[in-house]
């Protein structure tokens, strides 16, 4: 059997629908499972155990003229699989396009308001599972493609292998054994997702009393300055790593952290994944859907002011981003002390 998964982005979304792959290949070992994957993300799959291959995806400026003949080769290879079933988990007009592109046997997707409805890729599918309710997490949604297959839902899985190598590259070029570390994940996409980074350093200040504690800030390249603030705000106890990892060398970073700290983006997914003990900072979204799974009760989310969770990219609030910075402090470090306990 033959199965195409498509979920090319982004990196927490992908994350979050991996239990799909490690549940599909428990319960079918000989299939043979390729991936849709936005190229920038390649590397995390890349060298799975659970996948046979990955059809890249060029998903920045995919429209132009001169990536047709690229989207041509693709298409064409993966009409050549045959594939038995596709699933689509992205539930947008693209990924639907390419799920009908791929003539697979049997076209499967979601019917969600945000997969599935908002640009109508669900007439692109041949299965769907019933709607989830209204708050269901993203990882729910994505494993509610799993019965159509008669594929039962568990959770009892690695789901992040650990790659031994990286893990050990990691400890030789920083040094990390024997610290006790806290991860700080000080960026994310969206500018009113970032919980005021001044706040990030006096919680560094506070949980440093704490001597045994040393802090790694990971991000990309865009955090520098974030990664900066807070490595001078306690010279010698934080690690700026900002644009310094891979995607791997990040995860076993995750890996070895006591506790994380962060905001609402793609490594707060990889933190819970690896089920670390993960203290989320959520404002304008909503963390019933996109919280860290299986730790609800580590989201810190204020509830004033009463625009929570507006779902915008850009806060209109009279008071920029109350929300998050009605978070103090000292309710991360209440938090923390339990969690580090």
């Amino acid at each position: 059997m033959k199965i195409l998964i498509l979920k090319p982005s982004s990196l927490g979304d992908v994350i979050q629908a991996m239990p799909v792959l490690r549940l599909l290949k428990r319960h079918l070992p000989k299939s043979e499972i390729y991936w849709w994957l936005d190229s920038n993300l390649v590397p995390i799959l890349e060298g799975d155990p659970d996948l046979t291959g990955i059809f890249r995806f060029q998903r920045k400026g995919w429209l132009s003229l001169h990536r047709w003949p690229d989207l041509g080769k693709t298409i064409g290879a993966m009409r050549a699989m045959k594939f038995d079933y596709a699933i689509d988990l992205q539930g947008l007009a693209r990924s639907a396009v390419f799920t009908w592109l791929c003539n697979a046997d049997v076209m499967i997707g979601l019917d969600n308001p945000r997969e599935g409805r908002r640009e109508g890729a669900r007439a692109a599918y041949d299965l769907t599972p019933p709607s989830c309710e209204p708050g269901t997490h993203a990882v729910d949604r994505y494993a509610a493609v799993l019965p159509l297959l008669n594929i039962p839902v568990s959770w009892d899985f690695d789901w992040l292998p650990k790659r031994a190598e990286v893990a050990e590259a990691v400890q030789k070029k920083w040094s990390t054994t024997n610290d006790r570390w806290v991860a700080l994940i000080p960026g994310a996409r969206w500018e009113n997702k970032l919980w005021p980074i001044e706040n990030f350093a006096a919680t560094v200040k506070l949980l440093a009393k704490n001597p045994d504690l040393k802090f790694a800030v990971l991000g990309s390249g865009d955090d520098k300055q974030l990664g900066q603030t807070l490595s001078s705000a306690l010279p010698g106890r934080v690690l700026d790593l900002t644009g310094k990892t891979s995607l791997h060398e990040m995860i076993e970073w995750l890996r070895l952290s006591t506790l994380v700290i962060g905001n609402d983006t793609g490594p707060m997914h990889v933190a819970a994944a690896l089920r670390k003990p993960t203290i989320a900072l959520f404002g304008p979204t909503d963390p019933r859907s996109a919280g860290p799974f299986g730790q609800m009760q580590n989201v810190m989310q204020a509830n004033y002011p009463a625009c929570i969770p507006c779902m915008k990219g850009h806060c209109t609030f009279p008071e920029r981003i109350a929300c998050l910075k009605a978070i103090t402090p000292e309710h991360v470090l209440a938090k923390a002390t339990v969690l580090l306990a």
